[in-house]
């Protein structure tokens, strides 16, 4: 019998229409993982303000983003799957699908179902955990596959920061960009979370959202903040940057809430203000370029760092379908 392999990245509209926008802002911003407030204030804070109002503006920004292929973060999910069967061999049957919109997670799992697979590896394509992406993950998989009949062994990779080979492609690429310009700063922007999610986490209030993430441990492992401050360490120390030359920030917020923090927008600022001139962002929360990495940092940021008076801002691609990256993959499913 053969086994099957689920990939799972975060989700994107079927296209750049508004209504298919706001179709996808409301799948998405639903999940009680993501606003994790009481059903009824979420269901008209989405419905009735973020998704009404938001939806023109987001299918401007991913009318920037859209190829002739469509969403980068959707193909490129897609581009993983021939290579990585191929790596795998004829023993595993490979899948994949999006959180939100198409293909549909369960889509993915009934493809396997299908197949009879003695087991499901479910792989969430989130390098460092957090209930708002990979936990939402499982919930959706197990919520699905509880009412089956026949449930196969089910196995989840929660995260993935530390793999070797998924720490050198982003070497890889950054290295790439530091034998062009030598940069005066380095970058390391990561999506946010409220705080009040990562206290939600926090073993024995270990989190206290400040130098608790100088060290990486067993206490603080899935902590959202403290794995973003690893990666960063690890990737740091295989490109030989010093810690004085590079800043741990967080990007995306949304609402009045407060993020974790430093924010990138202010980070950015601060360095063209003490003479930071050239500047080279990496993303690595994010597996496949999209909304995020290829306009927000890449565009927006750079846009902000010039106007604030720096001169070069550049942004390190993601790993996108770099074979190493899918050697990397065939590790997790084998490891």
């Amino acid at each position: 019998m053969k086994k099957g392999v689920l990939l799972v990245n975060l989700g994107t509209p079927d296209s750049t229409e508004v209504s298919d926008v706001r179709k996808y802002l409301r799948e998405f911003l639903s999940d009680k993982r993501v606003i994790d407030i009481p059903a009824v204030p979420r269901w008209m804070l989405v419905n009735l303000i973020i998704a009404p109002f938001r939806a023109p503006k987001s299918a401007g920004e991913y009318r920037k983003l859209f190829t002739e292929r469509g969403s980068p973060l959707k193909y490129y999910t897609e581009d993983l799957l021939d290579p990585l069967r191929k790596l795998l061999g004829d023993e595993y049957v490979v899948e994949y699908a999006m959180r939100y919109q198409n293909p549909s997670v369960k889509s993915g799992l009934l493809k396997l179902k299908e197949k009879n697979v003695s087991s499901i590896h479910v792989i969430p394509l989130f390098p460092q955990y957090a209930s708002a992406t990979t936990g939402s993950v499982i919930d959706k998989v197990m919520d699905i596959t509880k009412t089956w009949q026949i449930i196969p062994e089910i196995k989840f990779t929660s995260q993935f920061l530390e793999d070797d080979k998924f720490l050198e492609v982003i070497a890889k690429n950054g290295r790439q960009w530091m034998e062009k310009t030598a940069y005066d700063h380095f970058v390391f922007s990561y999506h946010g979370l409220p705080e009040r999610q990562i206290r939600k986490g926090s073993v024995g209030n270990q989190c206290q959202l400040g130098s608790c993430c100088s060290k990486f441990h067993e206490r603080n492992q899935f902590c959202y903040r403290a794995q973003c401050f690893q990666t960063t360490r690890l990737v740091a120390e295989r490109l030989g940057i010093p810690e004085e030359k590079y800043t741990v920030c967080f990007q995306s917020r949304l609402g009045k809430d407060p993020w974790i923090k430093p924010y990138t927008e202010d980070v950015l600022k601060e360095l063209a203000k003490n003479g930071k001139t050239k500047v080279l962002a990496f993303s690595p929360a994010f597996v496949s370029d999209c909304l995020e990495t290829t306009i927000e940092v890449g565009q927006e940021y750079k846009e902000e760092f010039e106007e604030a008076g720096g001169e070069q801002w550049d942004l390190v691609e993601s790993l996108n379908d770099d074979p190493l990256w899918i050697e990397s993959l065939a590790g997790l499913v084998k490891g």
